[in-house]
Formats: structure tokens, C-alpha cells, sequence
């Protein structure tokens, strides 16, 4: 990011100078990295954004219209649900598929969900809540079969889970850059799959591409459709260098590594008395984010705690997934959760497992 700001800082496919020139090379770098560990169709197509929020909502409202069926789970984030329920009130259809009590979805659900206006299925790859992995690849089937588009979350996964769009039948695919991507806050994007026409997306904004200058309507196809204005040029050379260090690793040696320590902290969170975990409990079958409660604690006394006694940073609450949380039954007080990730060691995890037994036991 400091060699971008320093010798290529213009803005990419604004100019001819070598500056910009170097700036447009950086970005497409940066496309070049996302499609390939994502086995996306094209380059092109990859459609960059400050966050998988804002991606989410391009998918979602740029591509379904009043009359529109569409088929969610009730594991989802509001970055999915609230854009929905806006929806909902222009007549788009929403029927939310409920997930098991540990937050699985059985894929015959979203079959039974079908109707012949279905247009699209939105799913989370994994629960922000329990980590659950959702069945994505069979959903693909579903999708294709009946001839409908399959939008993917993969906040939570990407980076951290093997995904091939093609080879699991993924229409859309929101991406974020700032977790297991290793990238930097503010970058993220849409993979937009050749299954879907440039020209149905309707743009969340319009303006200067650096492309078609000479007309005054809005740029028909990919990216320069939904990439009005400058980009976040040093952000997606942070973004790339992060994907290089996550395909030079290998993100099967990342889920490898997570998983060890996930089960250990499953583990070891189930043998403490008065703490309840919630989720699959079974490492193979979640990401590395794992929930709890202490009896007779709220989380959020439990997350200062372990904050100002420990130095454990967590995050308590209903994670912006209030219907998840209404799933798992820890609405509204919600959870305690630890998220790990490869950077993480079993020294770790055995200090936090330490720090929440002694919290159980009313120590400091």
C-alpha cells in the first residue's frame, strides 16, 4: 500500500501517464487475484466496492423487481435481511427458510421453498453467530435445476474455505476483503457470473467510469457498469497483496490450521461448568467462530472482563444477525464470540479457555 501511494497513486483508467497507467495495472492485479481464488469466469466481472455490504445490496436490488421470489435462510445477516425487508415493500417475495436450532439448513427446504417467480436464493456461506457452513454446492444444484440465481455471502469464508464459483454453481458472490483475505477495511466487491446479463443489474450509483466518456448514460457492461467514481486504488493494493500471502499459503492449510484450534476451544469451552456453546460443536462443519453464554452473565459483562482482566478482545451481542440469534434461541440477549483465524496459536486458545473458566467460577 505505501509503494502504491508512493509511485502510483493517480487514478487508474483516468489518465494516459505512466502514473495512472501503473494505478489501472495494480487494480486489474487486483482482479486477476480475487477471480482466480474464487474460480470466477472472468477478470472483468469482478466488480469492486468499499465492503460486501454495499455488494450485497447491488446484487439484491440491482437485480430482483416487484413480483420477484426470492429464498433466504434464517441464519443471514442484515447486510442480506435488511435489504430484503426494504425490498419486501416494493413487492418482492421473501420466504425465509428456517435453519436447525444449531444453525444447519437442510437443503430440501429451499426446494420445498420454490415457486415459479422464484428468481434468485441468497444464502450466508457461514454464520456470522455459530459458524455453520451452509449447504452452498447443493444449493447450486437446486438453483440451476430450476433456473434461478444463487447469491453467496462469503464474508465469513472467503480466504478461509475452498469456493469455486463455477464448480459450486454460484451466480453472485459477494467478497469482503478485510478478514481471512488479509486485505485492508473498505475494499470487498461483487463477482458478477455469466449467468447473469450485465445489463438486468441496475447500478446503486452512476457517474465517471474513465470509460464512454463521450455519452451521459451510465456504461453498459462489466466492471465500469457498477464502479462509478474513483476506486479505492491503495486499498486493492493491499487486497492483492493479501490474496498473494492466502494462495502462497494455500487456504487449505489455513482451514487446516482453524480447525484444530476451533475443536480445541470447543472443546475446551464445553468442559467448563455454567458455559453453554452453541452451533454444530464440530469443527469440520463451521468456520472459526464459536459462541457462548456463561449462566448467570450477560456478554457483555463477560466481554469487558475479558477485555480489561485478560486482554481478549471479543465481540458480545446479536451481531447483526438478529434472526440467527432467533434461530440458535439467544435472542435478544445474544452471545459471547471468540473469532479466530489463522494468525491464532493453541497458547491462545488455552489462555482464553483459562479466562472464561475463571469468569465462571466468579474469579478475577
Amino acid at each position: 500500500m505505501t509503494h502504491f501511494m508512493t509511485y502510483s497513486g493517480a487514478n487508474p483508467g483516468r489518465s494516459g501517464h505512466r502514473m495512472a497507467v501503473q494505478a489501472a495495472r495494480v487494480v486489474y492485479a487486483a482482479r486477476e487475484a480475487v477471480a482466480e481464488l474464487f474460480n470466477a469466469p472472468d477478470p472483468l466481472r469482478v466488480v469492486f466496492g468499499p465492503n460486501v455490504t454495499e455488494a450485497l445490496n447491488l446484487a439484491l436490488c440491482g437485480l430482483l423487481r416487484p413480483g420477484d421470489h426470492i429464498i433466504t435462510s434464517s441464519m443471514e445477516h442484515n447486510s442480506v435481511m435488511r435489504p430484503l425487508r426494504a425490498l419486501e415493500q416494493t413487492g418482492v417475495e421473501l420466504t425465509v427458510v428456517p435453519c436447525s436450532p444449531e444453525g444447519f439448513l437442510d437443503p430440501t427446504r429451499i426446494e420445498d421453498a420454490l415457486r415459479p417467480t422464484t428468481v434468485m436464493i441468497a444464502l450466508t456461506h457461514a454464520s456470522n453467530v455459530v459458524g455453520t457452513i451452509l449447504p452452498v454446492a447443493e444449493t447450486g444444484q437446486i438453483a440451476r435445476r430450476h433456473g434461478a440465481w444463487l447469491l453467496v455471502d462469503t464474508a465469513q469464508t472467503g480466504g478461509a474455505y475452498p469456493i469455486d464459483m463455477q464448480g459450486d454453481q454460484i451466480d453472485l458472490l459477494a467478497f469482503t476483503g478485510h478478514k481471512a483475505l488479509q486485505g485492508p477495511m473498505g475494499t470487498g466487491g461483487l463477482i458478477v457470473g455469466e449467468r447473469v446479463e450485465a445489463g438486468r443489474l441496475r447500478p446503486l450509483k452512476r457517474g465517471g467510469t474513465g470509460s464512454r466518456s463521450e455519452a451521459e448514460e451510465q456504461p453498459r457492461f462489466l466492471p465500469d457498469l457498477a464502479e462509478s467514481g474513483t476506486l479505492n486504488g491503495v486499498g486493492l493494493a493491499g487486497l492483492e497483496a493479501g490474496l498473494r500471502w492466502v494462495k502462497g499459503l494455500s487456504v487449505n492449510a489455513i482451514r487446516f490450521h482453524e480447525i484444530a484450534l476451533t475443536q480445541a476451544l470447543i472443546d475446551g469451552l464445553r468442559r467448563i461448568q455454567k458455559v453453554k456453546v452453541y452451533g454444530g460443536l464440530d469443527a469440520s462443519c463451521q468456520t472459526a467462530t464459536v459462541s457462548f453464554n456463561i449462566a448467570g452473565l450477560e456478554p457483555s459483562e463477560v466481554g469487558l472482563r475479558l477485555d480489561e482482566d485478560y486482554g481478549i478482545l471479543c465481540r458480545v451481542g446479536l451481531h447483526c444477525a438478529p434472526a440467527a440469534h432467533k434461530t440458535i434461541g439467544t435472542f435478544p440477549t445474544g452471545t459471547v464470540r471468540f473469532g479466530l483465524g489463522y494468525g491464532n496459536t493453541l497458547t491462545e486458545v488455552e489462555a482464553a479457555l483459562e479466562a472464561v473458566s475463571r469468569l465462571a467460577r466468579g474469579k478475577q
